[in-house]
């Protein structure tokens, strides 16, 4: 009775069926970083058929999820990112709700037409995607818990199916869209709440790398610091070495060059594709600026720097509209103690929109970017006018 229950076509030790069960989860993994989110959503690779279909046949077999929701669900997140219309915002709907519901949360975005209609573009529409993978959904978890009792016995079997069927809605849709919008570090200040939550991206496929990827969603790699992993990345250019990927788009890295006495249309588009490492290096002047500020307070007036140390410096770096109503009070009590901070920060609200200015010409973005060139380098402050000049060397 005992070998009926244990034993399969591969009689292994405990930990034997664990290491199959995380090899078979992983799999997994890579397929929904590779295929559903790089590939699908955001189009950052293209895929050779052979692997497309590996990839949409092994998701059927271990999650039942149909390629056009999965798509559809995150352009919507991406495009009401951290609002109450975010299908999993912690920061709207709470840490708990979205790290231990995310599923949840994920089915009923899922179910609603709209959202397919609005946002599922572009996704597989063959005979096998209308005919099997999404008409029959459950099957292929049946057909998989079958294959998983026969490799490795009935109780090891169904202890590997329920790993492989919890995995994904645990650690995708709850600790990345919960802990990804909740806790971590940022290399960049996105108008989300995104973070990174590890720099080693293994055990959710790289996907760990959450603020990297909604600073630039396009990109194929998610990795970007020289002591980030992204082990999706090392996927890609794996299969990408046997041709069966292509890399559409990565990540820009700043070229710096001399600076230009005359801001170019050359400038412009890298300091918008660069937008993000611009806002960087804003903020990091931002925080020079912080420091003198309060070592001169504190020895002229005391209760001017008191009322500014209410004000953190990573608060003044932050898009307004990323700020709630107290953190809009306190920055609007503490600014006026700071000429050089107030000007700082309504500069930085200046820049910022000039890449979200989207009806203005290419001339006239031009012409404002010199603008507060020229205004930056006017104003008396060091810092800001040194930012200027490393702004007019982007190439």
């Amino acid at each position: 009775m005992e070998a009926f229950l244990f034993t399969g076509v591969f009689d292994l030790p405990w930990w034997g069926v664990a290491l199959a069960a995380l090899g078979l989860t992983h799999v997994t993994i890579a397929s929904v970083t590779i295929f559903l989110h790089r590939h699908q959503a955001h189009h950052a690779l293209a895929l050779h058929p052979v692997a497309s279909h590996f990839f949409r046949f092994w998701l059927w077999l271990t999650t039942g999820m149909v390629t056009r929701e999965w798509a559809a669900v995150h352009r919507k997140h991406h495009a009401r990112c951290d609002t109450p219309e975010d299908p999993h915002s912690p920061q709207v709907l709470g840490i708990n709700r979205v790290l231990w519901g995310g599923v949840f949360l994920y089915v009923k975005e899922a179910n609603r037409p709209q959202t397919l209609e609005r946002y599922g573009h572009g996704t597989p529409d063959d005979w096998l995607e209308r005919n099997l993978y999404s008409r029959y959904q459950p099957l292929g978890l049946i057909v998989m818990g079958l294959v998983d009792v026969a490799l490795f016995g009935i109780v090891p079997g169904l202890l590997v199916v329920l790993t492989q069927i919890v995995w994904i809605p645990f650690w995708a849709a709850g600790v990345i869209n919960g802990i990804g919008h909740y806790w971590g570090y940022r290399h960049w200040p996105t108008a989300d709440a995104s973070t990174n939550i590890f720099p080693v991206g293994i055990l959710i496929g790289g996907e760990e790398l959450h603020n990297n990827h909604h600073a630039y969603p396009t990109s194929a790699r998610l990795s970007y610091r020289w002591y980030e992993f992204d082990v999706g990345w090392l996927y890609i250019r794996v299969l990408a070495a046997l041709g069966l990927a292509q890399v559409k788009h990565v990540a820009p890295r700043p070229h710096l060059s001399a600076a230009k006495p005359v801001i170019d249309p050359q400038t412009l588009q890298a300091v918008i594709s660069c937008r993000y490492d611009v806002l960087a290096r804003y903020a990091k002047s931002l925080r020079r600026i912080y420091g003198e500020e309060m070592a001169k307070l504190r020895r002229i007036s005391p209760a001017d720097a008191r009322a500014l140390g209410r004000v953190k410096p990573r608060l003044l770096a932050r898009d307004e509209k990323t700020l709630h109503e107290g953190e809009r009070a306190r920055l609007a009590a503490a600014l006026p103690k700071s000429r050089k901070l107030q000007t700082m920060v309504a500069m930085r609200r200046e820049l910022a929109a000039v890449w979200g200015r989207s009806t203005a010409t290419r001339e006239q973005l031009v012409r404002q970017l010199q603008d507060w060139c020229e205004r930056a380098e006017a104003s008396g402050i060091r810092s800001l006018a040194e930012f200027s000049q490393q702004l007019r060397r982007y190439a």
